[in-house]
């Protein structure tokens, strides 16, 4: 089980993408979702979190530039990036602080893969 993030590609500063979080066969339910990033030779950090109640927290960097949603139907939350800027280049990855997998077990949720956002100047 994992969740998988997509969406990422190359765009110029100014412009748009929106990110996905999706989780896969075997995962009923995710928790508390956060997108973060890690640029090259940095830490990976929080850019945002939203709680299954739709709770939300943006990290400072982002605020006004970024939104964060998600669909609980479609067990996916979103990010949509505008106004992006060469310093958001970084490989984003999504995390669930829990999740319920089809058999009922709550578990950690796993870091997949992330996707790679190229900004250029």
């Amino acid at each position: 089980v994992q969740l998988q993030a997509s969406g990422g590609g190359l765009v110029q500063a100014g412009g748009s993408l929106r990110l996905s979080c999706s989780a896969s066969e075997g995962i009923s339910e995710i928790n508390a979702v956060g997108w973060y990033r890690q640029a090259p030779g940095q830490d990976r950090g929080l850019v945002a979190a939203i709680t299954r109640g739709g709770l939300i927290n943006y990290n400072g960097f982002v605020k006004g530039r970024f939104i964060i949603s998600r669909d609980d139907a479609k067990n996916t939350v979103y990010l949509q990036m505008n106004n992006l800027k060469p310093e958001d280049t970084a490989v984003y990855y999504c995390n669930a602080d829990r999740i319920k997998l089809t058999d009922g077990t709550i578990v950690l949720g796993p870091w997949g893969q992330g996707t790679l956002v190229t900004v250029s100047s």
